[in-house]
């Protein structure tokens, strides 16, 4: 983690909607599109584009907001356009979603793209069914456990999903049918465009077919007509794609037929073809009485009854499920399915008593107010953010994991080995560069010194580990000269301290880096100076080790003083009986403790008043000073901070560590992304330095359920290390990886690695009896390297 970072509000910036879409002649496509619009238009910061599905092989001349197409029987495509989606940033999926439009059995095609997806998912139900068949229950399931949220434009679906499929009532938003946002006008005004004036208006409009009842109207129009001869029906629209490739136009000319038989054709006009939304709404504002006589109880929604009513229009309709619930509260008349006698009265009524027909307008009209598609997009938008917010807080996990490595309860690891090819990706002949896309080096952010020192220590620790490639090891021998020089240019004479960002262009952006990079540069030197093989490069880290110390003594910033402390603790290794250096180690060991001492309650262990990243650096820091200065003060405080940082961090089985959009604030709430590799580094170290200091083995199980974080054992299930590069994406977002694999998160997983198989591979380990084990010439070795006797050492090791 850089020394700041940015408090960012969780916003939806980027929507893709699937489902039908204009040119494309259905009901679904005129809402998705309608929808994609709406969002667009009256939410500036979001970018709204469409997945469309093609219903024949070469797909339609598509407006340029559809981003991607689906044809819907090729299975493939589904997998391809859930891969485009993960790809390409979207926030959030909406899914319009009916039986009919996607391939496979009864449309199951669309649970391979959801279960592929690795985003939120919003589903906009356009069916619901009373009695599915077994295969439409099992979809709908699947679909309900795919998504957040589901979308229903009835409320009376609500209870039915509830009732049938047992989905809680919680999980399922109503949000209106959208309807164009139309002033309450005198129908009278628009007429003479359509030639009308004078004439009484009945319109019904939609794509045909033989369930929508249009002939009981037309069987009921001789009895209107004798008491009303100046009325015109009008059907607007073409019939149905699906049942013109089937059966032609066999219904649209039975209508005809009907009309002559009974004399009607002065009085009923047939408007053949798709509408548009701009002429949909002419034809609207010229209408006294919309109609719709559909023959089905069971249809859940229906755009064309929502257009009229929200547009105000006096509206009659068989009492299907949705027009039932619009047209309650006497904003319409409900008449029997089937009843050409019902309907005929229901027209004379309202175009009789013009007093009640505006009335029942005006009701509709202002019953409609939050249906505009405005307001729709604005409920869309909140349920998005309702979710973001939701999956920030608690994520939703991947079913399975891509990890070979961890095991159930993470207690048990299979430590991948050591693969440095994604360092030596990042790392030219000037140092290693801080950041890539995705697995390719980003020479746009040159070099830091904060990483340039992390590669430094990964290069010296993995020079006496096993499981690392000879020919690797080789290579880090003779990276760390280049990741040492790197260091030796950062410091700067003129004012004693490293600077840290360095372009590509080979320019310091700073004369005076962070207190962190120079604190995390004199870790590195001091690992340097107790591990390096070579005389050369000790003589130069000891040197600028102690030129960069002195600086040191005045930091206050609780980070810099632990990675300062750790690394005076390495240097002391080789050189104990410095006595300049152990002051220095003391003093600082007292200003990390004394800032505990200040801040710290039984509920907050802690030295500031908030958690921000590297947090286990400061734990690490006093448990190794407690262990040197033989202050168990200082070692308890370290174990006692360490212990609560873990129980705070860790969530069902797991651990959640805090995220870097806004931290974790005293008496607030923990922020949970984005999840940081770095923060597992620091927590992993120093569970591994209280099993040293303490022998008490649950520090090992815990070092390996904190490591088992970057193999899958986290809030998504999904694993951070790349096997195929060696690398570590660059944070755990809250629906997916950053995919990005930059110098920071690959370092931060190379030092684990590393440390995980030092701790395998130690002699220091478990005997039969569970008791901790040492031999003597380990004994040897800590006495030499710490200055205390074989007694304490034992003591240390054994509790």
């Amino acid at each position: 983690m850089r020394e700041t970072a940015k408090q960012s509000f969780i916003e939806v910036n980027s929507v893709a909607v699937i489902g039908n879409y204009l040119p494309r002649k259905c009901g679904i496509a005129t809402f998705t599109t309608d929808l994609v619009k709406s969002i667009s238009s009256n939410i500036p910061y979001s970018r709204c584009e469409a997945i469309a599905i093609n219903d024949k092989p070469g797909g339609y001349n598509y407006p340029h907001e559809v981003r991607f197409e689906i044809n819907q029987d090729n299975l493939s495509d589904y997998h391809t356009a859930a891969e485009f989606l993960n790809i390409n940033h979207f926030d959030i999926i909406s899914l319009q979603h009916e039986f009919g439009i996607f391939g496979g059995a009864s449309g199951d095609y669309i649970l391979t793209l959801l279960e592929d997806l690795q985003k939120p998912v919003v589903t906009t139900l356009h069916t619901v069914l009373t009695h599915p068949s077994q295969k439409q229950k099992q979809i709908m399931e699947r679909l309900t456990d795919l998504s957040d949220r589901l979308v229903v434009m009835s409320k009376n679906a609500i209870d039915i999903l509830h009732v049938v499929y047992d989905i809680p009532k919680e999980k399922i938003i109503f949000i209106p049918h959208g309807i164009p946002d139309m002033p309450f006008v005198d129908p009278s005004y628009y007429k003479e465009q359509f030639d009308l004036l004078g004439q009484k208006v009945l319109l019904t409009f939609g794509l045909l077919s033989q369930d929508k009842g249009l002939e009981y109207v037309i069987k009921g129009l001789p009895k209107v007509i004798k008491q009303i001869p100046d009325i015109k029906y009008i059907i607007l629209g073409a019939t149905h794609p699906d049942i013109l490739e089937a059966e032609g136009e066999k219904y649209r000319n039975r209508l005809h037929g009907l009309v002559e038989q009974l004399n009607l054709s002065d009085h009923v006009i047939f408007k053949n073809h798709f509408v548009s939304f701009e002429e949909l709404c002419d034809y609207l504002a010229a209408t006294d009485v919309y109609i719709t006589p559909y023959n089905s109880e069971e249809q859940i929604t229906s755009g064309t009854l929502a257009y009229a009513a929200g547009t105000g229009k006096a509206v009659i309709s068989t009492p299907y499920w949705y027009a039932k619930e619009m047209l309650s509260g006497g904003r319409g008349r409900l008449v029997p399915f089937k009843d050409e006698h019902a309907m005929a009265d229901a027209i004379l009524e309202l175009f009789q008593n013009d007093a009640e027909r505006h009335q029942m307008r005006k009701r509709a009209y202002d019953y409609n107010r939050n249906a505009t598609w405005k307001e729709v997009a604005r409920q869309y938008m909140d349920v998005f953010h309702e979710i973001k917010s939701e999956q920030n807080k608690q994520p939703r996990p991947y079913e399975t994991s891509s990890s070979g490595y961890k095991s159930i309860n993470g207690a048990e690891l299979q430590l991948p080995d050591i693969k440095i090819d994604h360092l030596l990706t990042l790392t030219d002949d000037t140092g290693l560069m801080q950041h890539a896309s995705f697995t390719t080096a980003n020479r746009e952010h040159g070099y830091c010194t904060d990483d340039n020192a992390r590669a430094l220590i990964v290069a010296m620790r993995a020079q006496n580990v096993p499981h690392i490639k000879k020919a690797d090891s080789v290579k880090l021998d003779e990276l760390s000269n280049l990741y040492l020089g790197f260091l030796l240019h950062s410091y700067n004479n003129e004012t004693a301290r490293f600077r840290n960002f360095f372009t590509y262009a080979r320019q310091w952006k700073n004369a005076v880096g962070s207190k962190d990079a120079h604190g995390r540069a004199l870790w590195a030197l001091g690992e340097t100076v107790s591990s390096t093989k070579h005389n050369s490069d000790l003589t130069l880290a000891s040197k600028l080790f102690m030129r960069a110390l002195k600086t040191a003594e005045s930091f206050d910033s609780p980070r810099a003083v632990a990675f300062t402390q750790i690394g005076i603790r390495e240097y002391l290794k080789t050189f104990n009986r410095d006595s300049k250096v152990r002051r220095t180690y003391k003093l600082l060991a007292e200003k990390l403790f004394d800032q505990f001492k200040q801040n710290a309650s039984e509920d907050w262990p802690w030295p500031e008043n908030i958690l921000t990243y590297s947090n286990g650096k400061l734990p690490h820091a006093l448990i190794l000073a407690g262990d040197y200065l033989e202050r168990e003060d200082m070692r308890q405080m370290g174990l006692q901070a360490l212990n609560w940082l873990l129980d705070i961090q860790t969530e069902n089985g797991h651990l959640a560590p805090i995220g870097n959009q806004s931290w974790y604030k005293r008496n607030e709430k923990k922020s949970r992304f984005d999840q940081q590799p770095v923060e597992i580094n620091a927590l992993v170290e120093a569970s591994i330095a209280a099993y040293k200091s303490s022998g008490n083995k649950n520090w090992i199980k815990r070092a390996k359920f904190c490591f088992s974080w970057f193999l899958g054992n986290n809030d998504l299930n999904l694993p951070l290390y790349d096997p195929r590069t060696g690398g570590c994406h660059d944070g755990l977002q809250p629906e997916n990886v950053n995919k990005n694999e930059g110098g920071e998160s690959t370092l931060a997983w190379l030092m684990s690695l590393i440390i995980m198989h030092q701790l395998s591979d130690s002699s220091t380990s478990l005997n039969g009896k569970g008791e901790v084990t040492i031999n003597e010439r380990d004994l040897d070795m800590a006495t030499k390297n710490n200055g205390y006797n074989k007694y304490m050492i034992k003591k240390i090791v054994h509790g």
